[in-house]
């Protein structure tokens, strides 16, 4: 088992049995969770018609999720680093199932408004525990790939997750999506039970500092805040198309609702391929520079596919390929860098205060995106879809200032290349 330093420390090139098992665990856990909150933006033009939700609406279900994610997350993190961290992660994820399991019961907006802000509470926090288990657990030169595994969950949940759940619910209904999300995450939940090992170590660094006082001493230490600062503005930007995607590609690129699963298993399955090549670069090459260069690329893109008029599929799916080749490029080397800001006793909560700012972050942007996007009845199409292209390109450039603040400090540091 290795263990980061704040001096720059050799290269460190094969895992552990072990460190595949987690890493192995750790991505499937993520995908249950990622799957959980993306299949609402897939779902969102069934659910507006199904529950007659106005596009305000649904942005405000969508952020429901994100904001008590962000909200437990604060308030988890004066927590997060005076349990076992395999404890922790239990259970939260066990609250997770069960608030999963009330979206699938819902028969109602309001109930699947509350449905959302229960899983969000348990959800929003299983994200940053896995961080600060991968900073535990992994060296600084092996975090890009691990990190590239991981969030090939958003990649799994697209070529798996999303087109089956689609699928049932274009067969049966939206609700058998939730089950099936319930049933992989009691699978995950008793693997975790039984093979996961304690995380510990953590512990033998800990002072006499009270849950609160001990958030608010991480939250005091200013290059803490620059990273925080980075986090916010990375997801401000990421969450603002993913509310609208299925309504603006249905509604407006006149993409039948049955083709949906096939644009997201073919997009899936080229992030599935890239994440492991982007890992791998990071590893290897300036972690800022990557960054740079899939934020530009993801400006280009964005703008293209929300001003696409009417087109075939395999524009839809050629364009949004490329544009989440920039969208990962951004992700891999951005969580990264940030995972290396934190010493070792504050890794749990400022992994979890980071989480709760991308998802109140994410939060935001969903709720401002719903009061952006309008559309006269369910079946209108949706306009002003390009005006959040738009502002996410602006909010891209000023991520690039942040996380080149992130990538000096580290540098002056000695604990980034």
């Amino acid at each position: 088992m290795t263990k980061s330093s704040t001096t720059k420390s050799k290269p460190v090139l094969n895992f552990t049995g072990y460190q595949k098992f987690m890493i192995l665990l750790l991505a499937l856990l993520q995908f249950t969770v990622v799957l959980d909150f993306m299949i609402l933006a897939p779902l969102g033009d069934i659910l507006m018609k199904d529950l007659k939700m106005s596009t305000h609406e649904f942005g405000k279900v969508v952020s429901a999720y994100a904001i008590s994610a962000g909200l437990s997350g604060i308030l988890a993190a004066g927590f997060a680093d005076k349990f076992d961290r395999k404890k922790l992660l239990l259970f939260f994820y066990v609250g997770f199932i069960l608030g999963t399991l009330f979206c699938g019961l819902a028969l109602s907006y309001n109930a699947l408004y509350i449905a959302r802000i229960v899983t969000g509470l348990f959800g929003g926090v299983i994200g940053s525990i896995g961080m600060a288990i991968v900073t535990d657990l992994f060296d600084i030169n092996q975090r890009g790939r691990v990190m590239g595994f991981i969030q090939m969950a958003f990649a799994g949940s697209q070529i798996l997750g999303v087109p089956i759940g689609l699928v049932l619910a274009n067969h049966w209904s939206w609700h058998m999506t939730f089950y099936m999300v319930v049933g992989l995450s009691i699978a995950l939940a008793l693997l975790t039970i039984l093979r996961m090992r304690p995380v510990v170590a953590h512990l033998q660094m800990q002072s006499d500092k009270k849950p609160l006082i001990h958030l608010l001493h991480t939250i005091r230490k200013r290059e803490y805040r620059v990273g925080f600062l980075a986090t916010a503005l990375l997801s401000l930007g990421g969450f603002m198309l993913m509310p609208f995607t299925s309504a603006f590609i249905v509604n407006n690129v006149h993409i039948s609702q049955t083709q949906l699963p096939l644009i997201f298993f073919c997009t899936g399955l080229a992030s599935m391929a890239i994440m492991p090549i982007v890992g791998r670069i990071s590893d290897k090459t300036d972690k800022f520079r990557l960054f740079t260069f899939g934020s530009l690329l993801a400006m280009v893109m964005v703008n293209i596919y929300t001003n696409l008029p009417p087109v075939q599929i395999g524009v839809v799916i050629a364009v949004n390929v490329v544009m989440f080749m920039g969208i990962m490029s951004r992700m891999v080397p951005a969580t990264t860098l940030n995972s290396a800001v934190p010493g070792m006793a504050d890794r749990g909560a400022y992994m979890s205060i980071n989480a709760s700012l991308q998802q109140l972050s994410g939060g935001v942007a969903a709720y401002i995106a719903g009061l952006i996007v309008v559309r006269g009845t369910t079946d209108d199409p949706i306009k002003n879809f390009d005006v959040l292209g738009y502002i996410m390109s602006f909010i891209m450039l000023a991520t690039i200032w942040f996380m080149y603040r992130v990538d000096r400090m580290l540098k002056n540091r000695g604990t980034s290349n």
